[in-house]
């Protein structure tokens, strides 16, 4: 966490995290809590949510801890209301709070009611967080305090064909859409709008696939991975070892993780600390 803090100094930031009380969001709040950022974790659990919250007690950031069901507006206007209150203001979102696919079934049997469930926590959900938030990023920015950071987890699911599952691809594939919008929008408010995509890790949702040694050893092999990439069309740069940030290309590009996951965490910075780590 110290080496955390001396790269990236979030001191005085507030973020909300849904879905903050375990897998992704926790570990996105364990992040930024230990760079100094002050957190709200929103999750419909309140043990989980106090536990969570427990967990960043050392950390430089204060954390808070909201009952919040994004699939409800008024418990998002709620938990905004109370999260600003608590803090006085809320620069960046992290809209993380979703579902996993309930178990994969053939899409001509596909429920109306499992559809709709889908759609309801992982698009729906991010548009009522989202519009909470920009509401008083906007508000602020009118009063001369132009900043905001949205940022919405998607998944590899959204590029890629997942049989069995098109539920849950169509949701993160509008979650796509929408963050490439909201960033023409909001750019003029000095909001920036952006998506993580996932692939296959260790979390709540998968746990139960990840419980499936068959899976694991088909198609996520303790060294390389190279079944993954295979089946996403990624192949291994000659010549580049696993030591050297397992460098691979995909349609020509090549992408060293370390370096992707830099990007990524410079869009969810305050403006001017970006600018000092963009070039590294």
């Amino acid at each position: 966490m110290e080496t955390l803090r001396s790269i990236f100094d979030l001191s005085g930031r507030v973020a909300v995290i849904t879905g903050g009380n375990g897998g992704i969001g926790l570990g996105i709040a364990q992040a930024l809590a230990a760079a100094g950022c002050n957190v709200s974790i929103w999750g419909r659990n309140a043990d989980k949510n106090k536990n969570a919250a427990a967990t960043m007690a050392g950390c430089a950031g204060k954390a808070d801890a909201r009952v919040c069901d994004v699939t409800d507006p008024a418990s998002v206007k709620s938990a905004m209301a109370a999260t600003l209150e608590r803090f006085g203001r809320v620069d960046g979102c992290f809209a993380n709070a979703g579902i996993g696919g309930g178990g994969r079934h053939a899409f001509i049997d596909r429920t109306e009611e499992q559809w709709r469930s889908m759609f309801a926590t992982n698009l729906d959900g991010v548009f009522h967080v989202f519009q909470a938030a920009a509401r008083h990023m906007t508000e602020r920015a009118t009063s001369g305090d132009p900043f905001g950071r949205l940022v919405a987890t998607s998944s590899l699911a959204s590029l890629f064909g997942t049989a069995r599952n098109e539920h849950y691809a169509a949701t993160k594939a509008a979650i796509n859409a929408l963050v490439r919008a909201l960033a023409v929008e909001l750019a003029r408010q000095g909001v920036t709008s952006n998506a993580i995509l996932p692939g296959w890790i260790k979390s709540d949702m998968t746990a139960g696939i990840m419980a499936n040694e068959k899976f694991v050893a088909n198609v996520m092999p303790r060294n390389s991975g190279a079944a993954v990439r295979r089946a996403l069309g990624f192949r291994r740069h000659r010549g580049l070892s696993d030591e050297q940030g397992v460098v691979v290309s995909y349609r020509g590009l090549l992408c060293d993780r370390w370096r992707l996951y830099g990007v990524l965490i410079t869009h969810a910075l305050p403006q001017e600390t970006c600018s000092r780590h963009s070039g590294e």
